[in-house]
């Protein structure tokens, strides 16, 4: 299991039965380094590449870790106020923008992500979002979204322009 233990900025995995965590990523103080994580919030496991894909919101930044390596992180999205994240079958990573209020998915190696969910201004219509967090995606490519300020959860089905 792997724990983001985001008042402390690191990642921690837990095995079976174990009766302490191993630090994987960050836990060398708040930073913005190589080895460092500023409060990070959400952590998926990225099988194509065998990595870990981590939200580090106050760096405003989401990285690939690699677990055998704890300095060697590369920045796959810079600028954003990364909550949540999930990631398809095809690959495609999704992260919810709690700034912005939407969810963009990202094809890895874009710069740029296509927006999925939300953005059409904070607020409370089905096509709007209030501050979203964590993110699930479905095999059929419906995403659900904990909209945080309006204590719903949403269901965004592919290509649709509202959520119900």
């Amino acid at each position: 299991m792997y724990i983001t233990d985001c008042h402390n900025h690191r990642i921690v995995k837990w095995k079976l039965n174990s009766k302490t965590g191993e630090i994987i990523a960050g836990g060398n103080e708040t930073g913005n380094e190589n080895n460092q994580l500023n409060n990070p919030r959400d952590i998926i496991f990225d099988k194509k590449n065998n990595s870990f894909i981590i939200s580090d919101n106050a760096n405003n930044r989401v990285i690939r870790h690699f677990d055998k390596n704890r300095t060697n992180q590369q920045i796959l999205i810079s600028n954003i106020d990364c909550w949540g994240l999930t990631i398809d079958k095809n690959g495609f990573i999704y992260v919810a923008d709690c700034e912005n209020n939407e969810v963009r998915r990202w094809k890895q190696g874009d710069e740029q992500g296509e927006l999925v969910a939300g953005g059409n201004g904070q607020g409370n219509h089905l096509n709007q979002l209030n501050e979203p967090s964590f993110i699930f995606i479905d095999e059929d490519c419906s995403l659900y979204i904990a909209d945080n300020q309006n204590h719903r959860v949403m269901k965004w089905k592919k290509d649709a322009k509202e959520g119900t």
